[in-house]
């Protein structure tokens, strides 16, 4: 549940923070747009202490790949 409206917001735009310091970001694309986003996403190098990981995917009945990327704190 949404504490702050940021957090409304962040929930809306595909966005959110948990507890444990993690950040998710979901996107719905084609198939070749789905490959050419996660790719380009995971060849980021860790940057600001997070590390990235493909949490969850699947094709949708439209033909569309629906993803979440979750960003981890990197232990130092």
């Amino acid at each position: 549940m949404a504490n702050r409206p940021r957090d409304l917001a962040d929930q809306m735009a595909g966005q959110h923070n948990l507890n444990d310091g993690s950040l998710h970001e979901t996107f719905t694309l084609p198939v070749e747009a789905a490959r050419v986003k996660a790719r380009e996403i995971l060849n980021q190098f860790p940057q600001g202490g997070y590390m990235t990981i493909v949490e969850h995917w699947r094709q949708l009945p439209d033909g569309q790949i629906k993803f979440t990327i979750r960003r981890l704190q990197a232990a130092d």
